[in-house]
């Protein structure tokens, strides 16, 4: 089954151009790394075989080998330059001005476009452990342990724990436009996170082990998860505990129940019960109030932090 232009997913680069002679750069590091390539190939022909029927026999292999060389390589060449431009101006989270005046703005642009091709190329390929390559090059912490390539990854500014898990179609972002502003926070996300199909972590996000984000659902900027817990909506807030990761699990649900009516009941007191269903009418609207305050300081926090 075909997928759709949508859901064409793995990491990511913003395609805003700021300054169209970035894309002299892009263009160097498509040129150098398939005259790479080409070397490689003259190489071949002229020191290893210059028969053309055994050339034909090892096409297959040699297609491959050349498609990993051209990912490492354009790794390779982006990293260089890459490494150079942050001499000059390396990334810092903050609120910035989104116009070509401002320099946070168009060196934020300059790192997409010298990512771009290399990002492209590692998601391409048919095996994923080239996207994790990509990601360890630019800088994101992250374990091959970790399940990112069904989602819209950022390529800067992230943490990831071990074992997480990014749902279809879901965007870890670092870096957001908004109006015209455009917002840069490290993002963090613990062991054992889980993230649903479609949902979007904003940058600034810290996500607790142990915690899900369910599907459809949004984080705001600098929001925080708590440890061990599940959230959904939008915005996320809390639902229930998470405890699909404490020990015994199998005797929590006390199994085998052969009764399926008495399973579902039993599960749905476990893990569907929502951990604020039985609070009294005013217990939630104290709730509701705190939650408002928590807000409110946060966006306070945020805003002398950026100024």
């Amino acid at each position: 089954m075909s997928v759709p232009g949508s859901m064409k997913v793995g990491p990511f680069t913003s395609k805003v151009l700021v300054k169209k002679r970035y894309l002299a750069i892009y263009l160097f590091l498509i040129w150098a790394t398939l005259f790479t390539v080409q070397f490689e190939v003259w190489l071949y022909w002229n020191f290893l075989s210059n028969d053309f029927l055994y050339l034909l026999i090892f096409l297959p292999l040699l297609l491959f080998v050349l498609y990993l060389s051209i990912g490492i390589s354009s790794m390779i060449y982006s990293k260089i330059i890459l490494t150079l431009v942050n001499l000059i101006h390396a990334p810092q989270e903050g609120t910035f001005l989104r116009h070509p005046s401002d320099k946070d703005y168009c060196y934020w642009s300059l790192r997409n476009t010298i990512k771009k091709w290399p990002v492209w190329v590692a998601h391409t390929f048919p095996f994923p452990f080239l996207d994790n390559l990509c990601f360890k090059f630019f800088g994101v912490k992250t374990k091959y342990s970790n399940s990112l390539f069904e989602g819209w990854v950022d390529t800067e500014l992230i943490e990831f724990g071990k074992n997480v898990i990014v749902g279809q179609a879901s965007i870890i972002q670092s870096s957001v436009i908004i109006g015209n502003l455009l917002i840069i926070r490290k993002t963090i996300i613990n062991d054992n996170v889980q993230i649903g199909a479609h949902s979007i972590v904003m940058p600034g996000t810290m996500i607790g082990r142990n915690s899900i984000l369910a599907a459809n659902s949004v984080t705001t900027v600098g929001q925080v998860l708590d440890e061990g817990w599940i959230y959904l909506g939008v915005p996320a807030t809390k639902y229930k505990e998470n405890h699909f990761y404490e020990d015994g699990l199998e005797d929590m649900i006390e199994s085998p129940i052969e009764d399926i009516e008495k399973l579902r009941e039993r599960y749905e007191q476990l893990y569907i019960k929502r951990h604020d269903k039985d609070l009294s009418l005013i217990e939630k609207i104290q709730t509701l109030k705190e939650v408002k305050e928590r807000e409110k300081e946060r966006l306070r926090e945020g805003a002398k932090t950026s100024s």
